[in-house]
């Protein structure tokens, strides 16, 4: 029987494996050296929020992969062996395969920071981080003061989880604007402003520069690039983005970029070898997308497509439109299609931007300024649906048409406030302007 074995029980490898099983009788191994069991890793931060236990984030029942014929294999890969099909285990010992996939996903980014392994050092993306911020950040009597680096997603999450439990918080971000490098710049100012609201102590266009111990190896404080001043604090979360999880790969055959390098039906250089998810890296990016998608429904995606083409029904992975959606503390986002922040936007691209007054709740339109062809939107504090966005991209509508019919899209419940006709009056405004 054909063995198929995946490294990585996140959601692209559980994915992959639940859909070959669906497919077929292969023999299928899940390895991981995280968890026994595969857990949502955005629900994360609702275990430390207090809205749900550990077990809640765990979709499948324990006895699911037993009886789906699911082998799980707690360990850790430390090479693999591509001539002779061999994993070799840090625990001394090894198995065969018949064909491998890579579901390694990404680890936090360091950057070489003097402290950055000290304890309290974390960044919020495994279920070890999720224990550590029990450990060293359980309460505000604890942990004083916790500074997050970095001002993406995974950043903004760890501040609301901490701010949750009354804990002091200083975000340190590159950039002179929040997340300026994907939103444009009338809504990284509105979070700007909201994350102040939530008493966080947003410190903009600032780096830091080393992080200082405690006699005991515990963190102690930071100090700014910029300025050298000090910040006395218990807890550094390092969510500087992430990188592929691949450093078990590096004396193999397998060609590696930032990730695992993969063609478009996911495969790599060396026969029978695949990669999904966020450690895969695309040779040409899709379009518009980044040539490494750490996305959770693209891995999903990845996932559904490998196991076609592992039984028989070799497809090519066609992800579709962008979409991808996020909170920010209190107010839910979605972007579908594109909409390019300041850096990167094609000179072509021209924005509608509409802010309602309470600074919770704003929407950026992207259109083609000469064809009038709708491109993308984002969405903050209204929710829209993907459905209807998908459609009117691929039926190229124009931005008129996505204006006027934007009621259709809401996906709002019924006794919420409906901001359309003042929407759709600020678009005409702004067209008799322009």
């Amino acid at each position: 029987m054909e063995h198929i074995v995946i490294i990585g029980n996140g959601i692209s490898g559980v994915t992959l494996a639940r859909h070959i099983r669906k497919l077929s009788d292969k023999k299928i191994t899940i390895i991981s050296a995280e968890t026994d069991y595969f857990f949502s890793r955005t629900a994360l931060m609702y275990v430390y929020m207090g809205h749900m236990k550990f077990e809640h984030t765990q979709p499948y029942e324990n006895w699911f992969w037993k009886k789906n014929r699911i082998e799980l294999k707690k360990g850790y890969v430390k090479t693999v062996e591509t001539k002779s099909k061999t994993l070799y285990f840090a625990e001394g010992d090894t198995m065969q395969y018949d064909k491998l996939i890579i579901a390694t996903g990404s680890k936090p980014n360091k950057f070489g920071w003097p402290g950055q392994d000290l304890e309290g050092v974390m960044g919020m993306y495994h279920k070890q981080d999720l224990e550590n911020l029990e450990k060293h950040a359980p309460n505000k009597e604890v942990c004083k003061r916790a500074v997050i680096v970095g001002g993406g997603l995974i950043g903004i999450e760890l501040a609301e989880m901490l701010n949750s439990r009354s804990i002091p918080v200083t975000f340190l971000v590159r950039e002179d604007s929040f997340w300026n490098g994907v939103l444009p710049e009338g809504e990284s100012g509105m979070i700007n402003r909201h994350i102040k609201n939530h008493h966080i102590d947003l410190r903009l266009s600032t780096n830091l520069k080393e992080i200082k111990s405690d006699e005991n190896g515990n963190v102690k404080s930071v100090i700014i690039e910029e300025t050298g001043e000090e910040i006395p604090c218990n807890v550094v979360g390092l969510t500087a983005g992430v990188t592929p999880n691949i450093d078990f790969l590096k004396d193999s055959e397998i060609e590696l970029g930032r990730g695992v390098k993969v063609n478009r039906f996911l495969e790599t250089n060396v026969k029978d070898v695949y990669a999904i998810g966020d450690c895969a890296e695309q040779h040409e990016a899709i379009g518009n997308r980044r040539p490494i998608e750490a996305v959770w429904y693209t891995g999903r995606m990845m996932g559904e497509t490998l196991a076609q083409t592992i039984c028989g029904n070799k497809i090519e992975y066609k992800p579709g439109h962008w979409f991808n959606s996020a909170k920010f503390l209190d107010i839910e986002y979605q972007t579908y299609g594109w909409v390019f922040g300041e850096r990167g936007r094609p000179e072509y691209e021209k924005h509608f931007h509409w802010k309602h007054n309470d600074d919770t709740k704003c929407i950026t339109v992207a259109y083609h300024k000469d064809t009038k062809e709708f491109l993308g939107i984002n969405t903050f504090g209204i929710r829209m649906r993907h459905e209807t966005f998908d459609t009117w991209l691929t039926e190229k509508k124009d931005v008129d048409y996505v204006i006027n019919h934007l009621p259709e899209a809401n996906f709002d419940p019924e006794f919420y406030s409906k901001f359309e006709n003042e929407i759709l009056k600020a678009y005409n405004n702004q067209l008799q302007t322009a």
